[in-house]
């Protein structure tokens, strides 16, 4: 099970949810642009806002949770210093990559398979049709 799997997604998500993922990766700055925008407009807003920061523990911790996620992912990238390792790990991502571009390109060869039967079906349908129908323009 990976990180991201931990975390629970709902399948269609509502706009708090999109409003809540959306001000944390602008970080901490848009929750507290947010809290003070709440106090000016309508004070109990902020106040909302200002309670559920320091329920959620995003009022007292360095950034907003997904971000330090997000900077977790990104040391994945950085050299370990063991050079067999890091060779090893190179060559993996490689080979990975190069699966993923010959899956996609299976992938856009079935599709245009399968979109080539479509259109062949649609044509010989059609000919079917036309060839069923006498022509209007002649009479015996």
């Amino acid at each position: 099970m990976t990180a991201l799997s931990d975390t629970a997604v709902p399948k269609n998500p509502g706009w708090i949810y999109r409003a809540e993922t959306w001000m944390d990766s602008k970080g901490k700055g848009a929750w507290i642009a947010a809290m003070v925008l709440g106090f000016i407009f309508f004070w109990p807003v902020g106040l909302a806002l200002l309670a559920y920061m320091i329920w959620s523990k995003r009022m007292f911790s360095k950034s907003c949770s997904r971000r330090s996620s997000w900077n977790s992912h990104m040391s994945a990238m950085k050299p370990s210093g063991n050079t067999a390792f890091d060779a090893y790990k190179a060559d993996t991502l490689a080979r990975l990559e190069r699966e993923q571009q010959e899956f996609e390109a299976f992938l856009r060869r079935l599709r245009d398979a399968k979109d080539k039967a479509e259109f062949d079906q649609f044509m010989n349908e059609r000919a079917r049709e036309n060839h069923d129908e006498p022509d209007s323009g002649e009479r015996a």
